[in-house]
């Protein structure tokens, strides 16, 4: 625990000024993280990283984060650029002679979708609403802290225990009930107005954050891994600390194009 709780203490403050700057300070840093996550799941399925379909996700993910307005001079649309993708995949497919196989190819395209359209929704959300961002962050330290303790304290009927089988049932209520105080703070403080959209929408991050946290579980758990990686100690790897808000993100983003009046 105490490594868990250091590691955070470091990982919180070095991942905090990026989304405070913003812009291509931001921009860079997500191309990092995004990188390493790539790696993570080419690790678990035992793909090359340092090899041509690794650089092939390796670019076409960052083009999947990278902001709509910086693709103007390049005058070709994310959808071109990932048919394109798509193509080189195949391709190689029929040069390495089957052994970079049609399963490979469709586990590569869904790793770069899975991965990059949470991040670059994270920077679309940081340009246009920082204060969000910011409540998205700690709404879903909120639900996996009350989720990880209540579950410790009082959790006795198991989630899902096919893919996670130390969640349980009280932990997931406990997440959701910690992401509500954590958005009664943020409207007390006056950061965000409170309103009955405002609390359903905290519900249901709360929700897909940890419905995000499972899908991770379930992927380790199909490729026989316990961490994603071994970056940050105690936690695992980027993919272990970003599921949720992989899943976050996009979500968020969405109830701002089109409910945001609700907020």
């Amino acid at each position: 625990m105490k490594q868990r709780i250091i590691t955070a203490i470091i990982a919180i403050a070095v991942f905090l000024p990026f989304v405070l700057i913003g812009k291509l300070p931001l921009v860079l840093f997500t191309f990092l993280l995004v990188g390493i996550g790539v790696f993570e799941m080419f690790r678990m399925r035992k793909i090359p990283f340092l090899s041509i379909p690794g650089i092939i996700s390796l670019i076409t993910v960052w083009m999947i984060v990278l902001p709509n307005h910086y693709l103007t001079s390049l005058n070709m649309t994310k959808l071109e650029m990932g048919l394109i993708a798509v193509l080189l995949y195949l391709t190689y497919m029929v040069f390495s002679k089957n052994k970079f196989t049609f399963d490979d190819v469709a586990f590569s395209i869904l790793a770069v979708i899975y991965i990059g359209i949470g991040f670059h929704f994270f920077i679309e959300i940081r340009e246009t609403h920082l204060a969000y961002l910011i409540y998205s962050l700690f709404i879903i330290w909120a639900t996996d802290s009350g989720a990880y303790f209540i579950g410790r304290a009082i959790g006795k009927r198991k989630l899902w225990p096919e893919i996670s089988p130390n969640k349980t049932v009280e932990g997931f209520v406990g997440g959701i009930i910690s992401a509500l105080v954590v958005g009664v703070l943020f409207s007390v403080f006056g950061y965000i107005e409170w309103s009955i959209g405002f609390a359903f929408t905290t519900i249901i991050l709360s929700i897909f954050g940890q419905i995000g946290d499972l899908t991770e579980s379930a992927l380790k758990r199909h490729y026989d891994v316990k961490d994603s990686g071994r970056l940050l100690p105690g936690h695992g790897g980027i993919l272990d600390r970003f599921d949720s808000l992989i899943f976050v993100w996009p979500l968020l983003y969405f109830i701002f194009e089109r409910f945001l009046d609700l907020i």
